[in-house]
């Protein structure tokens, strides 16, 4: 009885940490859903507050007045994160699958050039130059695709998960007459859910919050992501806030701070109702990925 009292006390305390800790954690998002309703002049006055005292809308219906360019914004992003995402899991985990096969002579040897390209970079003015010039990505949605396609580190994670795996497995395959593809398709990829699931989210956000190949690559208006878009738009508005005090005039009406905090909302919401699908792979991936690294 000392025992279950014991523990049941400890699970309690545990519990109201926790708890405490996630509602420390929620606050910060709270007062970002309240500030995009907040007027300018009341955060100018009050700050941010856990409740307004005067609720706005004008935030988002600037942010919905160029409506056709968000949606474009967003289909290009969603395209873009959906094939990168999708492309690069599979080539991640092939790729970690062959590293891992103890019969490919030169596994070892490919690894290693692996790591050695993160110690060294070409450079960004290379780079342009082979992306522009030899590789005539200007203004195609492959810039958006291929660069961030593909992360030694996440290829060193993955086969961690990979040599997890029982090797009879792929023994006993091979002696029925599998193909290194089969084995690969049917045997190692249903084995690997949680790894998938932990990397592709990984890769996904990386897509999701890249705004930089845009920049680079894209000038057509029409092929704007969803950051770069909200990016060109907020500094824009900066850019009219601050013209318009040096002519003297009151900018109390124009929410730039509200604005900002809708923009938030508007590139994290999809993230954010994504994590619950991936939660319970996630935590596992991450937890195997650790003992094994």
């Amino acid at each position: 009885m000392r025992l279950q009292a014991d523990r049941a006390w400890f699970n309690t305390l545990g519990y109201i940490i926790v708890g405490i800790f996630a509602l420390l954690c929620l606050i910060p998002f709270w007062l970002v859903i309240t500030g995009s309703f907040m007027t300018q002049e009341a955060i100018n006055l009050h700050g941010y507050t856990l409740w307004p005292s005067e609720w706005s809308g004008k935030a988002y219906t600037l942010l919905f007045e160029t409506s056709g360019a968000l949606v474009r914004a967003y289909g290009v992003t969603i395209l873009v994160t959906v094939t990168g995402t999708a492309v690069g899991l599979l080539i991640t985990a092939m790729t970690a699958y062959v590293l891992n096969c103890k019969d490919f002579r030169y596994r070892n040897h490919i690894a290693f050039y692996f790591y050695f390209t993160t110690l060294f970079s070409g450079g960004l003015v290379p780079w342009y130059i082979m992306m522009v010039k030899y590789l005539h990505m200007k203004n195609s949605l492959l810039a958006l695709i291929l660069p961030p396609m593909l992360n030694v580190f996440y290829i060193l994670i993955m086969r961690s998960f990979v040599s997890a795996i029982p090797e009879a497995i792929r023994e006993s395959a091979t002696v029925d007459g599998a193909g290194d593809f089969t084995i690969f398709t049917r045997l190692i990829l249903p084995l690997l859910k949680p790894a998938l699931a932990t990397i592709g989210l990984f890769i996904a956000l990386n897509y999701w919050n890249d705004w930089f190949n845009t920049m680079m690559f894209i000038d057509n208006e029409q092929m704007y992501n969803l950051q770069y878009y909200l990016y060109q738009v907020l500094s824009k508005m900066e850019f009219m806030s601050y013209a318009v005090e040096q002519a003297g005039i009151a900018v109390s009406d124009m929410p730039t701070d509200a604005y900002k905090m809708a923009i938030t909302l508007v590139t994290t919401g999809p993230i954010i109702l994504l994590y619950p699908f991936v939660q319970r792979y996630f935590v596992k991936g991450i937890t195997v990925g650790a003992v094994k690294g």
